[in-house]
């Protein structure tokens, strides 16, 4: 049984892939791709799935099948997710083993209740900003649904976490003092600092630390895209230590909030379809609104083989 996991946590678009590429590189820790297949298929209130049902959604899940994993006959839940992490550690051969979870995280706790979390966070303008770009949402005030979400859940979490297994981490600083904040990331995981750390370029698509890509909002928002996202945070942005951009927040009537989903949902609906053409567009749109499994065997291995060739 892996009892002190590492978990890495935080919102979608928040630099936890750059994270996960630098502790990976760690002689002594492994650190596997996104891993939302531990906590996707719980219900909300931590139930865990039923394992056939379980089985036939991991054979269309592109994290779990990105990360090479197998299945194993076992009579429980966790000790089949707990499998799944001694198979990352066995395959890499390291003491330490890790991954990162963006959705219902704060059920990880139930599963290893000695894990230790890494909370990474980011200015949530340029979390919208990047969501908008992967086509995930159609305008900022959706854009930074998935920040607000990922604050709630640690909110939910931190407090049940001892002091030794909670570190949060803001981005921004990792960027402009890479060293420090992995040396703080390794006494927090028990282990030395090491150099190979970021000699992640050497052998994947992310550059070295640029601080001067930092804050992109501010050159590549329109002041009302920008007024979206501080209006939808509220004081949040301040908490986490980021400055307001002096604009004044927006009064959003029930109409209006009506035309903003409107016009996110059509933006996100044309970006799919430009990604994935109109016909597997279609049909995945039907196969999740009937969940007609034989279709969605179908048409989801090929979205996730786009997807992934995006991701490279």
């Amino acid at each position: 049984m892996i009892e002190r996991p590492i978990f890495l946590v935080g919102a979608h678009r928040s630099g936890t892939t750059l994270l996960r590429l630098m502790i990976d590189h760690h002689p002594q820790v492994s650190f596997r791709y996104e891993s939302e297949y531990l906590t996707r298929y719980l219900t909300p209130t931590g139930e865990y799935p039923n394992l056939e049902n379980y089985r036939q959604s991991l054979k269309i899940d592109r994290g779990f099948q990105a990360n090479g994993l197998t299945w194993a006959p076992v009579a429980s839940y966790p000790e089949l997710v707990n499998h799944f992490l001694a198979q990352t550690q066995s395959a890499d051969g390291k003491p330490l083993v890790g991954t990162t979870v963006h959705v219902n995280f704060a059920h990880l706790l139930k599963l290893w209740p000695q894990a230790r979390f890494i909370f990474l966070y980011r200015d949530p303008r340029d979390v919208a900003r990047s969501c908008i770009q992967m086509g995930w949402a159609g305008n900022l005030w959706f854009g930074v649904e998935g920040w607000l979400e990922a604050e709630t859940l640690w909110r939910q979490l931190k407090p049940r976490l001892q002091p030794e297994q909670a570190l949060e981490i803001q981005y921004e600083t990792l960027i402009r003092e890479p060293e420090t904040t992995l040396g703080q990331i390794c006494r927090f995981i028990g282990v030395d600092y090491d150099p190979r750390m970021l000699s992640y370029p050497e052998d994947s698509t992310y550059e070295a630390p640029n601080p001067q890509l930092l804050n992109q909002w501010k050159k590549k928002l329109t002041p009302a895209e920008i007024q979206q996202v501080e209006t939808r945070v509220g004081a949040l942005l301040t908490e986490r230590n980021y400055e307001p951009s002096g604009l004044p927040a927006l009064t959003l009537t029930p109409a209006a909030l009506n035309r903003l989903k409107r016009q996110s949902q059509w933006r996100r609906w044309q970006f799919r379809r430009r990604r994935y053409g109109l016909a597997l567009t279609l049909l995945e749109a039907l196969a999740n609104k009937t969940q007609w499994r034989a279709l969605q065997s179908w048409t989801q291995p090929r979205i996730n083989r786009i997807t992934q060739s995006y991701l490279k």
